[in-house]
This record gives structure tokens, sequence and C-alpha cells, in this order.
């Protein structure tokens, strides 16, 4: 769906992207960095709206710097940033931009209408968005980037200022791009939470630098820990636990436990037994993607990376 090859993006005194070398394939690809990693100005370049320093990109197989309004009719995007006029209803609005996008008056009215019932507007489809919600304005613009069926849509940061109800109802929104019609995705966001229960792929950018890229059960890979909870009695069960000759510490309210074969399951099922506790569960423990990069000491991926915009490397 789309490649990059040594993309770079340089400014007079910043550079926004540096050798940026990537692949993403159809599906629904993450691509995650904290605010000024870069990831909007990848999307300008990717759309044609901006072109790279040096390197090369291909969307759906065309070149950006010479391809960009072809790009642009066979992708929706999603912009960040507030831009629906307020005194007009998500109709009018969402019509006009598929008739921009090259659907005449009557499929643009009908695909007007399937996209905001889809996007869960259609009840309000006739209101000023003026007097719209965030959530409801942000619905909008995903309407907008679907309307006229494209291969592929670029949202950036689509949860940007929702609640964490609002954040779950986007994403699942998204996810359905993909599972219902067929449409890949790449969307951006600063919180690899929201990314990891969403996309099949994830691709993580600092200071316009790829630090990784892979599948998100690549990142989420299975460990080899048991993760152990029972009901009280926790200490207790360590020690019994360590007493068999295992390796196993406490992280809060679990119990993680090296598997050192098949036998730590029974060797921790008797242990729970023989205390007379409650065992709410014993599962091998996975990965989050956050841990990964915790661990690696990077920065990118902190989930309370501030939403306010950074130090100008994703400026238009």
């Amino acid at each position: 769906m789309i490649a990059t090859e040594s993309l770079s993006k340089r400014y007079p005194r910043v550079t926004a992207l540096d050798r940026l070398s990537v692949d993403v394939t159809p599906g629904v690809t993450g691509l995650v960095g904290a605010n000024g990693a870069g990831k909007s100005t990848l999307i300008k370049i990717l759309l044609g709206l901006s072109p790279a320093t040096e390197g090369r990109a291909a969307v759906l197989g065309l070149d950006v710097a010479t391809e960009g309004q072809q790009i642009r009719s066979l992708v929706g995007y999603m912009p960040e940033h507030d831009c629906l006029p307020p005194d007009v209803s998500a109709t009018e609005f969402v019509v006009h931009m598929a008739r921009m996008s090259g659907l005449p008056p009557t499929a643009a009215r009908e695909r007007t209408a399937d996209t905001l019932r889809h996007v869960g507007l259609y009840e309000e489809r006739y209101r000023p968005m003026g007097g719209y919600s965030t959530g409801m304005k942000q619905r909008v613009k995903l309407a907008q980037a679907l309307v006229h069926d494209p291969k592929l849509v670029l949202l950036d940061e689509p949860t940007n200022g929702l609640d964490p109800a609002g954040r779950d109802e986007m994403l699942g929104l998204i996810r359905r791009v993909h599972t219902d019609f067929g449409i890949s995705v790449l969307v951006t966001s600063h919180l690899l939470g929201e990314l990891e229960r969403t996309s099949d792929q994830i691709v993580v950018i600092d200071g316009g630098k790829l630090l990784r890229a892979s599948s998100t059960s690549d990142f989420t890979q299975a460990t080899a820990s048991l993760a152990v909870e029972v009901t009280d009695r926790e200490s207790e069960l360590l020690g019994l636990l360590t007493g068999a000759g295992l390796t196993a510490q406490a992280s809060g309210h679990l119990l993680l436990v090296d598997i050192a074969g098949d036998d730590t399951y029974d060797t921790v099922r008797d242990a729970v037994a023989g205390l007379g506790v409650g065992l709410v569960r014993m599962e091998q423990r996975r990965h989050r993607i956050a841990e990964l990069f915790i661990d690696e000491d990077t920065t990118p991926t902190r989930e309370d990376a501030p939403s306010k915009e950074g130090d100008g490397r994703d400026a238009a």
C-alpha cells in the first residue's frame, strides 16, 4: 500500500524525516511517535502535498512526487486539526467532499447517507456542525475520508480530544473500516495502547527515524512468563513457588512465574490448592508494546505524552 525509500524532509532548522524506509501492507497499520516525531509530515508527503527533500515514496504503486493528484483520488484523509465549517450540516459537507472526489450528485448523496450512518451520525446529519461535540466532529472527518470509497485512508490522530469512551468508539469504527469494507488504514497516534488494540502492524518513528516496524503480534509475542492471580495470600504463594525451585516475582497483584516446562503449571496449581485460596487466573503473559520500548529506554511510546504540538516537526 505504501513504500518509502530513504525518505527525508528537511527544513532550515529541523529535520522532520531522516532517511525513512518502510513498507506498509494491506490492513490497519499504526504509525506511532511522540508529537513532533514526523508523522504528519509523512502523511503530507504521501498525499503529494509536500515534496520530500530526498528519497522516494509510493502510495498504491503511484509516485508521490509526480502522481499526487491520482493518489488523492484513491485515498481518504482525515486531518488532525478541526477544519469543519460551523454553519454547514454534516450532510452538506460530506456531499460536497464526495463531489470534490468525483462522485456524481446522486451517488454523492447516497454515499453520504450510508457513510454517516456507518459513523453513527445519521440522526444528527442535518444539524450545523458548529453545535457538534468533539466526538461528533471527529466522526464527520472520518466520514468525509470514507465517502468516495477509497482504497486507503490516512487518519492523523483521530482520537485527539476524545474521552476514553469516545476513543474506544472511534477505534472500533477504524477497525470496522477494514473488516467491513476492506479499506486499508494508516492511523497515527502518540498512544501505543490505542494502536495495540486496533492495528495489524505497527511502525514506530522518533525524530523522523524508523525505530521499528513489524506486525502487532510480533511486538506482543508471548513471553516465557506465567501470570498468576489469586484472591489473597500472594506472598505465601510466592514463597511456596520459589521453594519448589521456580523463579517468581511479585508484580502488583500478580505473580510472574518463569515457565521452566509443562510441570510449572502443575506446580502452581498444587501450590494454590494447598493454600486453599481462589485462583483468579493463570495465563501465559504477553508483552504490551509500551513495555518493550520502556525497556529499550525510548521516549515516543509514553502513554502520557502531551497532546499539544511538539517542536514543529509535524508542522504543515
